[in-house]
C-alpha cells in the first residue's frame, strides 16, 4: 500500500512539471513555420526564381519531337 502511494505521488509531481510544454511547443512551432515562410518568400520573390522557370518552361515549349 505504501508503494502504491509513493508511486502515485511521484507520477503526480511528474504530470505536473510539464503542464504547460504543449503551449510553449505550438509557440515555437508558429514562429519556425513563420520564418520558414518569410525565407521562401523571399527566394521565390527574387528575379532567378521567375526568370529559371521562365526558361524552363520555354525550353519545354520549343522543344521538337
Amino acid at each position: 500500500m505504501l508503494a502504491r502511494t509513493l508511486l502515485g505521488r511521484r507520477l503526480s509531481a511528474f504530470a505536473s512539471a510539464d503542464a504547460g510544454m504543449s503551449t510553449v511547443e505550438y509557440a515555437v512551432g508558429t514562429i519556425a513555420a513563420a520564418a520558414f515562410g518569410a525565407v521562401l518568400y523571399t527566394v521565390v520573390s527574387g528575379d532567378s526564381i521567375p526568370d529559371a522557370l521562365g526558361g524552363i518552361i520555354e525550353q519545354a515549349l520549343n522543344t521538337s519531337v
